[in-house]
């Protein structure tokens, strides 16, 4: 069954008020009582918690409710009332009827329905619009609650969007919580059996449905990479092992078919780096083959900056570079000291990132670079036709596997466990947003950035189903799975908005961690400044989990002034021992990012208030004992 999160969402505190001021469009009918009566029919009216100035069409008594109807906007508001004075011995049925009548509309169950929803919202809604939503009322897809299609409904009344049945079926499905690995997967599935489309549109796609599916795999060929290299670089290892190790590294396309146990380290031709700070390891090597000899003070103060500001490398290893560049500036510059020291410094390099791989996996230096990116860098230039790192390291990965020797076998399955042993914050981060990004759910917005990145964005997942979705040669059952999960994307981003000063942002993640399946989404709510940025010192986070051992959870975060309230809903009591040790790491982790721990509260759900909601993070295998700890 898939639900909403609806239920939690409607009882959510408001962050910050906003008095949002009404405005009307033509045709809208709306719920308000008379307030205050001034000369030439105009009155004060209230709806809802806002009040209006409007001009009416007949003199009404103050202190009478009405149902009103917007008959001109412009200059200024003018109303035509639709049923007579609404008394509190009416009620909210026959008000309803009332309406229906006046209004000429059939009084069919959905319809009802629909006008009750908003008029308990005191929201203005049109008979065109009442009528629309009646007909999507009365044929709601298997699955889809009918709270779920009101509240999709009000958001599109709400934000003014245009009543098209793409737009009410993506809100629907931006609503839901769980579902979008099974999507995620029958489009895998279809794809892989395709045997109409083009190649290259299919190889594209099955690459990064791959990269979705597997979020750790990148770091995983990062791990066989640093541990091909140093076998490579210890001559006490046997040739022969060397020699798998070099080869399995060319058949993955990171070093040329050419280069031997002798010279694979080699460089190719100098190249020119572009002016600027140095970043990339690579860089350095060719900023030392491409100086001008006169200039050696100067290029030795720009590799010692480099390396002192390199966070990827051990205060032990920077010493050893800095002796390496401090003994070639007492040298006399020539040609051949020169291309004698990019060795060295290559050699150093390369040892030194291939070394501190496993225990900086999901670390970043300043300008955000990985250690696979500076090693990458280091033969980067080999490589031909160039690949993005990403798909050089998925591929050491996919040709490690399909290699045969039972040495490389054996340095994947290390490979895994250790990226399975590594799970901590930093990995949990790096998953989400590896996986966001391959989605590409907002490639809209960014290619209006001066400096997106086209090639990358082009390899998103969202703009390669526009692309598929454009193709002639696709099976309908292709194109309808396609289709699914393009409507929950935008449904996302539909769901995800501005409202005044309140934001909200909704985002859902297929993971597959390590063999387990599951849904993950996440629910921000918060407000933004006068400048336009977030407010980080006011928020509220909802998560949902299903996991194997601790069954049904919600989390619910509040921040408040930067101070953090935590509250955990569980039927178990039993966890609640289990998380008292974890207080302490939470409450430092949270006082590094300037946030103060307010508290971890443990509760039992409320029936009335989450019924019918359902998890935002669902595991779908077996497992035993403690699901995950992060």
């Amino acid at each position: 069954m898939t639900t909403s999160f609806n239920a939690i969402q409607m009882q959510q505190t408001t962050i910050a008020p906003t008095s949002q001021p009404l405005a009307f469009k033509q045709g809208q009918v709306f719920h308000g009582t008379i307030k205050q009566l001034y000369p030439d029919q105009t009155a004060e009216i209230q709806v809802g918690n806002q009040k209006m100035i409007a001009k009416l069409e007949v003199p009404l008594k103050a202190g009478d409710a009405h149902f009103f109807q917007v008959t001109g906007t412009s200059p200024q508001t003018e109303l035509k009332v639709v049923t007579g004075p609404m008394g509190q011995e009416v009620s909210s049925s026959q008000q309803i009827n009332q309406l229906l009548d006046s209004m000429n509309l059939p009084k069919t169950t959905e319809m009802q329905q629909v006008l009750a929803h908003f008029i308990k919202a005191q929201i203005p809604i049109s008979k065109e619009q009442l009528i629309q939503a009646e007909m999507w009322m009365k044929a709601l897809p298997e699955g889809v609650t009918k709270m779920d299609a009101l509240q999709a409904l009000q958001k599109m009344v709400e934000l003014k969007m245009p009543m098209l049945q793409d737009i009410f079926q993506a809100l629907i499905s931006g609503q839901k919580t769980s579902g979008m690995t099974a999507i995620m997967d029958n489009f895998s599935q279809l794809l892989a059996k395709d045997s109409v489309l083009q190649d290259n549109v299919k190889q594209n796609l099955l690459q990064q449905v791959s990269a979705i599916a597997k979020p750790f795999e990148a770091e995983t060929g990062a791990l066989m990479l640093a541990k091909s290299i140093q076998l490579l670089t210890n001559n006490a290892v046997p040739a022969n092992e060397r020699l798998q190790a070099l080869n399995i590294l060319k058949e993955a396309g990171i070093l040329p078919q050419q280069a031997t146990l002798q010279n694979w380290s080699m460089l190719n031709e100098a190249k020119s780096v572009a002016q600027g700070p140095l970043q990339q390891a690579g860089q350095v090597i060719q900023a030392i083959l491409t100086t001008n000899p006169e200039n050696k003070a100067q290029l030795t103060e720009q590799l010692k900056t480099w390396t002192a500001n390199q966070s990827l490398l051990t205060n032990e290893q920077k010493q050893q570079l800095n002796q390496l560049i401090d003994r070639f500036n007492q040298l006399p510059a020539n040609k051949q000291t020169v291309e004698i020291f990019a060795k060295q410094m290559q050699e150093q390099l390369v040892k030194a990132f291939a070394q501190n791989t496993p225990e900086r996996l999901f670390t970043q230096d300043a300008n955000g670079l990985s250690v696979k990116e500076h090693l990458l860098s280091l033969f980067k230039q080999a490589v031909t036709p160039p690949l993005h790192n990403e798909a050089l390291m998925r591929n050491l990965v996919k040709t490690s596997m399909e290699a045969p020797q039972p040495m490389i076998q054996r340095m994947l399955t290390e490979a895994d466990a250790h990226v399975q042993n590594s799970m901590d914050s930093k990995a949990m981060e790096h998953a989400l947003k590896t996986v966001l990004k391959s989605l590409g759910i907002s490639y809209e917005a960014a290619l209006s950035s001066k400096s997106a990145d086209l090639q990358t964005i082009a390899h998103q997942l969202k703009p390669q189903l526009h692309t598929l979705l454009q193709e002639t040669q696709i099976t309908p059952q292709l194109k309808e799975a396609a289709e699914l999960l393009m409507t929950r994307m935008n449904g996302m981003q539909l769901a995800s908005g501005e409202n005044g000063h309140q934001h909200q942002l909704v985002m859902q993640v297929p993971l597959e961690l390590f063999g387990k399946k599951m849904d993950a989404t996440l629910q921000w709510n918060g407000r933004m400044k006068e400048d336009g940025k977030i407010d980080a010192n006011y928020a509220r986070v909802l998560f949902y989990l299903q996991m194997q051992s601790m069954k049904e959870t919600v989390i619910d975060m509040q921040v408040q002034n930067r101070i953090v309230t935590v509250t955990v809903f569980n039927e178990q009591s039993a966890i609640i021992p289990l998380a008292e040790p974890l207080k302490a790491a939470l409450k430092i982790g949270l006082a590094e990012k300037n946030y103060q721990l307010s508290g971890v509260f443990f509760k039992q759900f409320e029936k009335a208030q989450l019924e019918k909601t359902t998890p935002v993070v669902q595991q779908q295998e077996e497992n035993s004992g403690v699901d995950f700890r992060i």
